[in-house]
């Protein structure tokens, strides 16, 4: 292309993307300058657009060296459901889930919701200033930022900061103009809004704003477009598809790099598409539904872009067509919330990963003693079948009382206490040995455990010297014992004879408490009370492969395997009820309200149903473990019923009164309270022994 008379033309060269090396020719005119391609494209730019320089790609010099990225096909997983249909929503990434702003209803009416949307569902947290929808969204930091968006009679040009833990809203800045229809993406602490509508002009325009800045054009595109699908992946921006002024539907692929404005062509999608959304997992942005230019055409495809290497293909499919939906990239895949399908607007939350992934399970942990019956992890704690080793155990139940620093034992038989004597600094636990010999109280401040034995009742004269011992388990195949250290983070595994250190594995979140074994023992699955999560630790490896973020403001509690090994229950004494866990998947089937203060889970003798404590409510549910319903609801007048267990002979249901410095016997046949027995200050995690079972994992009594 020759330079015009007044024109100057040069050829630069960058390596803006890794892996090729780009060469442009820039043409500049007086104070302006516009980008012209020397490929297909032709000439690109808003014909009112600013002074602003952008240059186009035109020759790709591919870097020999450069190794491909992985593209993977993503098979879609149900991951709940959304409290009310959505779509058009503005999503931005949070707590390894996403945070929805504003969209359109069912009814195809704005809202001002934010709602926070994990593997486990969602949750209304706020709202806006004002209801919108077609916005943009980003998050920088902790905090998450909404773009502008149309209010139905109008556009607006507001950024409005959320804090997506608290629902905290209010305005911060302003776009260059009022324009909905637009999508966005952050690179470090910059957020790039592309494309859009004021309501009479279709813009071609990126804008760049940085919180505490002004909203400035940084570049053009080649067209106007709305509906964009856009996403980062390292420091470029994927822009696929959208809408264009001809009324048509854009099959174009472009990349652009903040760090020299330039917008570059990398390829098209197999068919033209708008309305659709895309999310970044690895170094690859997956293109997700979408539409034609016609409304009511819905696609299921998912395409993935490796912007470096020029690849656009197919990826996967989703469970059902969508348009207008809202995606994030999380670590395990990309999550689909919502949307628009051929029936409408949809509730659906899926989670897009990878093929192969799914529902791969870890082989049987070696050494674990085999079930006594593969339906029934249970089979070995019927009434009877005690073990030779608790034979000689004193029917006794041992209350740590917490805030009193002291241990009380109650007989089973008259319901009095017959001991008390002084621990360490709260006990939290007390805990049968894996071999049902022994019984540990958990000092946790105190970092020591106290042993006991059950044959006497007593405590041993000196203490094993552990490290923050909040609670323990013990691995299935009996060689570690797992101190749940939960102020430091960690799960200590320990020789489970002698306590001696053999691996700290320090964890992803705050306030590790909890945890149960898969049935095969390969696993386990972690609550963790103070950041909502729960953790997939894989025990032969001994490292976390998995985390599931619950809705915003979860604190799990007790966890416990169905007897058929499929379902993990999970209590959240925050959400008052129970969360059903898919422990292959680690992944939400739904969430089943018991009572405020869910804190406690204990099976029946008969592996029947399972009791729920509900600690704030007063009150213990009892589950049907075959239906996965509420059959019966037990009261204790000014009770707080917190943690235990069931008695040998499956009769007496014992439970400490957390609040009220008492334990509770209740009658399993109709929930009749037996009697109250006064205890120390706090009492938590007591210990009904001895139990059926051939060996313990842990807790206040886990059996198999």
């Amino acid at each position: 292309m020759p330079s015009k008379e007044g024109q100057t033309a040069r050829i630069r060269c960058h390596s803006w993307l890794p892996g090729e090396t780009v060469c442009v020719r820039v043409i500049a005119a007086g104070a302006t300058a516009a980008a012209c391609l020397l490929a297909a494209t032709g000439c690109g730019g808003s014909k009112s657009a600013a002074p602003v320089t952008t240059t186009v790609a035109t020759t790709t010099v591919k870097n020999e060296a450069a190794r491909p990225l992985p593209i993977r096909r993503l098979v879609p997983v149900p991951a709940g459901t959304l409290d009310a249909a959505v779509q058009d929503a503005a999503p931005a990434p949070f707590a390894g889930g996403a945070v929805l702003l504003g969209g359109l209803t069912s009814a195809d009416t704005s809202r001002d919701d934010i709602v926070t949307v994990t593997r486990s569902g969602s949750r209304r947290i706020g709202h806006l200033p004002t209801a919108v929808h077609d916005a943009a969204a980003v998050t920088i930091g902790p905090l998450s930022y909404l773009f502008g968006g149309g209010t139905g009679p109008a556009q607006i040009d507001t950024i409005v900061r959320i804090d997506p833990r608290t629902g905290a809203a209010e305005a911060v800045g302003h776009l260059p103009s009022g324009s909905s229809d637009q999508t966005g993406a952050a690179i470090g602490g910059t957020a790039y809004i592309v494309g859009g509508y004021t309501g009479t002009r279709w813009l071609d325009t990126i804008v760049a704003w940085k919180p505490g800045g002004s909203a400035r054009v940084v570049a053009h595109l080649p067209s106007a477009v709305r509906y964009a699908a856009v996403t980062a992946v390292g420091q470029s921006i994927v822009i696929a598809g959208g809408s264009l002024p001809s009324g048509s539907a854009s099959d174009a692929v472009y990349a652009f790099t903040p760090s020299t404005r330039k917008v570059t062509r990398v390829g098209r999608l197999p068919a033209r598409t708008t309305h659709a959304v895309a999310a970044t997992f690895g170094s690859v942005a997956y293109v997700i539904g979408g539409r034609g230019a016609v409304v009511g055409t819905p696609t299921d495809a998912i395409v993935a872009v490796d912007a470096v290497h020029r690849k656009v293909i197919p990826a996967g499919t989703l469970t059902q067509p969508l348009s207008d939906a809202m995606a994030v990239g999380t670590a395990h895949g990309i999550l689909v919330a919502g949307g628009r399908s051929t029936g409408g607007t949809v509730t659906s939350i899926v989670e897009l990963r990878p093929r192969g992934s799914v529902r791969a399970t870890a082989a049987a942990l070696p050494g674990v003693p085999p079930l006594i019956n593969e339906r029934n992890v249970y089979a070995a704690d019927r009434v009877g079948n005690l073990s030779p080793a608790v034979r000689d155990a004193r029917p006794y139940v041992y209350v740590p009382n917490s805030d009193s620093n002291t241990v009380d034992v109650i007989d089973q038989r008259t319901f009095k206490v017959i001991r008390h004597f002084d621990v360490g600094g709260l006990p939290q636990h007390i805990v049968p040995a894996y071999d049902l010999k022994t019984l540990y109280v958990t000092n946790d401040t105190g970092n020591s455990l106290t042993p006991i034995d059950p044959n006497t009742g007593k405590p041993a004269k000196t203490t094993i010297p552990v490290d923050d011992p909040y609670n323990m388990y013990f691995t299935p195949d009996g060689r570690y014992a797992i101190v749940v250290a939960e102020r430091l983070h960690r799960l200590d595994f320990r020789d489970a004879h002698s306590f001696a250190l053999k691996h700290s594995l320090t964890v992803p979140c705050s306030g590790a408490d909890h945890l149960d074994f898969s049935a095969d023992g390969s696993y386990a699955v972690v609550s963790c009370e103070f950041s909502g999560e729960m953790l997939k630790v894989d025990i032969e490896s001994q490292r976390v492969v998995d985390t599931l973020h619950l809705r915003a403001g979860a604190a799990p509690q007790d966890v416990k395997l169905s007897p058929d090994g499929a379902v993990f229950y999970v209590a959240d004494m925050n959400s008052g009820g129970v969360w059903l866990v898919d422990g292959s998947d680690l992944r939400v089937l739904r969430f089943m309200p018991t009572g405020a203060g869910a804190h406690g889970l204990y099976p029946s003798r008969d592996a029947r149903y399972l009791y729920v404590t509900n600690r704030a409510a007063g009150s213990i549910s009892v589950v049907s473990f075959a239906t996965r319903h509420i059959v019966a609801t037990w009261h204790i007048p000014g009770g707080s019923p917190d943690m235990g267990n069931v008695s040998a002979d499956g009769k007496i249901l014992w439970l400490s009164g957390r609040w009220s410095a008492e334990v509770y016997a209740i009658s399993t046949k109709n929930g009749r309270l037996l009697a109250r027995i006064p205890v120390g200050h706090g009492p938590h995690g007591i210990c009904v022994w001895p139990q059926p079972g051939r060996y313990s994992l842990g807790h206040t009594g886990i059996l198999r």
